[in-house]
C-alpha cells in the first residue's frame, strides 16, 4: 500500500486528513486525522532489503472521547485488512484527545 492509497482510505472516513499536520491558517475543527511515517521495520537478509515496511502513525484528534469517529477509522482498517495497535492521550494545552493507531504498511 502506498501513502497515497492510505490517504484515500483515511479520507473515506469523511474526516479531514493531512500528512503530519495541517497548516495553522487552515487547521480544521476536530475531529480530524493526521498520519506520518515514523520509521521502518524492513525485512532484510543477505545484505539487502527484501520487503520495505513503513511504520505509520495515524492520529485521530477529538475534543471529547468520540467512539463514532474511532469506529469509522477502525472500520476502514478492518475492511482493508490493516492491523493496528492503539494508544490514547489527553493533550491539556490543546484541549484534545489524541488516539494514535500504529500500523505497518508494506
Amino acid at each position: 500500500m502506498t501513502l497515497s492509497e492510505l490517504y484515500a482510505l483515511l479520507k473515506s472516513t469523511g474526516y479531514p486528513v493531512a500528512y503530519s499536520h495541517f497548516p495553522a491558517e487552515s487547521a480544521p475543527q476536530p475531529p480530524f486525522i493526521t498520519y506520518r511515517v515514523e520509521g521502518s521495520a524492513n525485512f532484510f537478509a543477505d545484505n539487502r532489503v527484501h520487503a520495505k515496511i513503513n511504520n505509520i502513525l495515524v492520529e485521530l484528534y477529538t475534543e471529547k472521547k468520540d467512539l463514532t469517529a474511532e469506529a469509522a477509522l477502525e472500520a476502514v482498517f478492518d475492511m482493508n485488512g490493516i492491523t493496528y495497535d492503539t494508544l490514547e492521550i489527553w493533550i491539556p494545552d490543546e484541549g484534545l484527545f489524541q488516539k494514535t493507531y500504529m500500523i505497518g504498511v508494506v
